[in-house]
């Protein structure tokens, strides 16, 4: 299987535990965070804290943690720029080929009843949006997946041809884009309104 390391940190848990089962019995190491990993973790699956690959603690209440070279340098690393690879290896650097990310949940949290500001500034996704853009943009190197309604398929596909074509790679790409687009366009409605009391 061309997939060989997993980066999965997901708000919306459904089905992870699955494909991380997959994941793990199809060879690929998997990394991940937080709840995400827990959840992992529990199932029994084995899974690296991103703190382990970064060398750095997750800070800032949560609000610092995949920022780090040794994450997106593996994610925005080109692996057919001889000068990319070079500076991987350098750098201690090893590849991810799979980013599996959805976002805070910012629409929920904004319809609570009551929520305050602060609430809802704590969940604006930074980090999130940061690895779905930069998996989406070395598509050709990285699949990204925002949905888990796509898990199906990327299991069916790996199982067959053991990677993943690149129109597919393509379009997962452009969900990915469209996802982080309208989570912005969520936040800035929400700040038009802030602005509007």
């Amino acid at each position: 299987m061309k997939i060989k390391r997993a980066l999965l940190s997901v708000s919306d848990k459904k089905d992870i535990t699955k494909l991380a089962a997959f994941l793990h019995e199809n060879g690929v190491e998997i990394i991940s965070t937080g709840g995400t990993m827990k959840a992992i973790k529990d199932a029994g699956i084995p899974v690296t804290y991103v703190s382990d690959v970064t060398g750095f603690p997750e800070i800032m209440d949560g609000r610092v943690k995949t920022l780090n070279p040794k994450i997106h340098g593996a994610i925005l690393g080109v692996r057919s720029n001889p000068e990319h690879m070079a500076q991987m290896k350098e750098h201690g650097i090893t590849p991810i080929d799979l980013v599996v990310v959805n976002l805070y949940p910012f629409k929920q949290t904004i319809e609570k009843p009551g929520v305050t500001e602060a609430e809802a500034i704590e969940n604006i996704d930074i980090g999130g949006p940061a690895m779905v853009r930069a998996s989406a943009k070395n598509f050709r190197d990285v699949v990204i997946i925002t949905n888990p309604e796509r898990y199906g398929k990327l299991m069916d596909m790996l199982k067959k041809d053991g990677d993943i074509d690149l129109k597919t790679r393509k379009s997962l790409a452009m969900e990915a884009f469209k996802h982080t687009s309208e989570y912005d366009a969520m936040i800035t409605g929400y700040l038009q309104k802030q602005l509007e009391k």
